[in-house]
């Protein structure tokens, strides 16, 4: 079938990406689903760190590539062996699928899918396959959903169903910013409701590891750092106890016993560390660029009994979290539109990288 989609031509081109238009809204054949495979239609995506992080070269992704890797969307068809989920059912992308059976998928989220991570960095599906096309030539999958598109075709260990009451950008960001960012605090950080934490870097990711410590508080503070005014502005409005700029709370001697670092910036990381209480986790979930660099003490790891803890997608489980968080969204006690700042539409793809890259937005969500 006929597509339309957002295509990374080129990686690495300069910025504003709205003038040098790395990525082109084009049409592209798609393949039905193979054996184990879902095609979706897409109504709702999100814009990411992730795939920016694609664009200007920090995660080297083979091209052409059909970007996008937060969605939601509806099952129009299902492979063959696929009997756990209906034509109509709305799903979620989950950007790591889970084979279930490797070292990794045995470490319950810890550690990443060892087949999923390669059939991401190859740019194909969990079966090596490539259902995308462009006038006869292949075009890469991004991380498994490709999901800058009207339809996708994805693994069936991909897709988390959710009810038809999710509103589809709602559910779209349950599968990155939700499940990475909830993940550090509930998964990694293991955090007590009554505990303090801090979150360090406030754009999507960040934005929803706070909204999870707000739900599961119960009587420790949550407090957002961030050096841009209107992100504190939103920390305080969906909940925090106290906002501060990174030099206002490491002067105010701000430490708790669980940190998250959400930016993916070495000095964010050093902010989070030097909030981090004695006895206490430092959780970093944010994607630096492979050359960044940051300095701590081992000294402090040691005297003060420290956990530096890396966590990829929050370590998650997908396909057991997803519905948590979805529940806790019905609950009211998830206020997940707020991660929204924006509805774009296709063609606007580009600004969006450089909205983005400039820190002005949380989750540009775009509509189809």
């Amino acid at each position: 079938m006929l597509i339309r989609g957002a295509v990374l031509e080129e990686i690495g081109r300069e910025r504003p990406f709205g003038q040098s238009r790395p990525i082109t809204v084009t049409e592209l054949e798609l393949d039905p689903p193979g054996p184990g495979e879902l095609l979706v239609r897409i109504e709702a995506a999100g814009v990411c760190h992730s795939d920016l992080s694609v664009v200007d070269g920090h995660r080297v992704r083979p091209v052409p590539m059909l970007l996008g890797h937060e969605a939601a969307g509806i099952v129009e068809a299902v492979g063959e062996g696929v009997d756990d989920i209906a034509v109509g059912a709305r799903v979620v992308m989950a950007f790591l699928p889970r084979c279930g059976e490797c070292a990794g998928c045995r470490t319950d989220g810890r550690l990443p899918c060892e087949p999923g991570t390669r059939a991401n960095n190859e740019g194909v599906l969990m079966s090596g396959a490539t259902r995308l096309h462009r006038g006869g030539e292949p075009v890469h999958h991004h991380l498994g959903v490709s999901g800058f598109a009207t339809h996708a075709v994805v693994d069936r260990r991909s897709a988390v169903e959710v009810g038809l009451d999710v509103p589809p950008d709602v559910a779209a960001v349950l599968g990155c910013a939700v499940l990475t960012g909830g993940g550090a605090v509930l998964n990694a950080g293991r955090a007590d409701p009554d505990d303090d934490i801090a979150i360090v870097g406030l754009g999507g990711v960040g934005m929803a590891a706070l909204i999870t410590a707000v739900a599961r508080r119960d009587g420790g503070r949550v407090i957002g750092v961030d050096a841009v005014p209107a992100k504190l502005e939103a920390a305080r409005e969906a909940g925090a106890d106290a906002v501060y700029t990174p030099d206002e709370a490491v002067a105010a001697g701000i430490r708790t016993p669980v940190v998250v670092e959400a930016a993916g910036h070495p000095r964010a990381f050093e902010t989070a560390f030097a909030l981090t209480a004695p006895g206490g986790r430092t959780v970093t979930v944010g994607l630096p660029g492979p050359d960044a660099r940051s300095s701590i003490s081992p000294l402090t790891v040691t005297a003060e009994a420290r956990t530096v803890i890396g966590s990829y997608l929050g370590s998650a489980v997908p396909a057991r979290d997803i519905p948590v968080y979805a529940e806790l969204w019905r609950e009211g006690r998830l206020p997940v539109e707020r991660l929204i700042s924006a509805h774009i539409g296709l063609d606007e793809v580009n600004e969006a990288m450089d909205a983005l890259a400039d820190g002005s937005a949380l989750r540009q969500i775009i509509v189809f």
